[in-house]
């Protein structure tokens, strides 16, 4: 099956075959039919198996652009992970002459404002960000035709429950709503189903069958006072194109990139204490490939879809399996051969095993010497 037959245009398709993209992944084959015949939908997918396509292209097709009003809106928990469907949105939005508007903390909001006063399409938001033009009477959702809850269980982990359930009832009551997320707990479902008219239900394979296969793993066990000597021998044995190192912590995150950066390493941080410009120049020059190690905290790096990542570190042991997947998920992308290294010492034996047994994987020991 080829996007032409799933009723995507041949502008839409020219665009995407830009970027490389010919063949439809497996959400947007389940899910696009749906989406453009207005039915709302609950996906449960992975990051990396193309769902923000899933969603894009058929809104593109079923926006009319010569109609002045808003007409979908996407909301996203973060800041970067609005700017990355953005920048998706924006590829697509020539071919079609869609107006977009991102709004989110840090960005100027008086901009956002003027904009707002021309003719907007399509709205990439984030829940607290929105509802500030909301209440200046900026937004106007009553025509609404399409509303995208974007990992969604992010959204309300990091809750915004309320801010959501505000939005949604700005909305128009015929909107069609459609909930994508990487994982569908109850809370989720509750929240969909509350507003959401029979919807359909599109399950793709849960996150390890997704990432694990083509992805070699390996742990080097060390001890804290020497983790940054294991790391650096590490890196220094590898040299990767690009990598990410995960920290758990935005302390941790801190203090790894001033030991790396004294040590030479083309490194830059990334998380939530970071002012906007400064998250958004570091996000820019990664994705150029300007920067060889991104060192991040697990809430910064949601989302992120960078091509080129080949190798995932984990500085600090992730909090369980799930957090784990969602880490080395950012390499492996699209079939490529992916890499990660995860460091231990003998506090997180415990964690270790349990990640182990969820993944159903004895992860093989790499041995270095320091």
């Amino acid at each position: 099956m080829n996007f032409k037959e799933l009723g995507i245009s041949e502008e839409l398709t020219k665009v995407l075959k830009k970027s490389g993209i010919t063949v439809p992944t497996k959400i947007q084959k389940e899910s696009i039919e749906f989406v453009r015949s207005g039915r709302d939908v609950i996906a449960e997918a992975q990051t990396g198996t193309g769902k923000t396509l899933a969603f894009l292209l058929p809104i593109f097709e079923n926006i009319w652009p010569k109609t002045d009003n808003i007409q979908a809106l996407i909301l996203t928990p973060t800041r970067e992970l609005a700017i990355q469907i953005t920048e998706q949105a924006t590829k697509l939005a020539e071919a079609k002459n869609i107006n977009i508007l991102s709004a989110y903390g840090g960005k100027d909001i008086d901009g956002q404002l003027r904009k707002l006063k021309g003719n907007i399409h399509l709205i990439i938001a984030t829940p607290g960000r929105l509802l500030d033009h909301i209440r200046r009477k900026a937004v106007d959702l009553s025509k609404l035709k399409t509303l995208v809850l974007d990992e969604a269980d992010q959204m309300l982990l990091m809750g915004f429950k309320n801010d959501v359930e505000a939005i949604i009832k700005e909305t128009s009551k015929k909107s069609q709503i459609l909930c994508f997320s990487a994982t569908m707990d109850a809370q989720v479902k509750k929240l969909a189903y509350r507003y959401m008219k029979e919807p359909i239900t599109i399950t793709i394979k849960k996150s390890n069958e997704v990432t694990l296969d083509n992805i070699k793993q390996e742990v080097v066990e060390t001890t804290d006072r020497n983790k940054k000597d294991a790391l650096c021998k590490v890196l220094d044995e590898d040299n990767p194109f690009m990598a990410i190192i995960f920290c758990r912590t935005k302390r941790r995150a801190d203090e790894l990139e001033e030991a790396l950066h004294k040590r030479g390493y083309n490194c830059e941080k990334l998380h939530g204490d970071l002012i906007q410009s400064k998250r958004e120049k570091v996000m820019k020059s990664f994705r150029k490939a300007e920067i060889q190690y991104l060192i991040a905290t697990d809430l910064a790096a949601r989302g992120l879809d960078v091509t080129g990542v080949d190798r995932v570190y984990n500085y600090d042991i992730p909090e369980n399996a799930e957090a784990y997947i969602h880490r080395i998920g950012r390499t492996g992308r699209a079939g490529a051969e992916g890499y990660t290294c995860l460091f231990i010492d003998p506090k997180n034996r415990r964690d270790f095993e349990e990640i182990e047994k969820e993944i159903k994987y004895k992860i093989p020991k790499r041995n270095i010497e320091i």
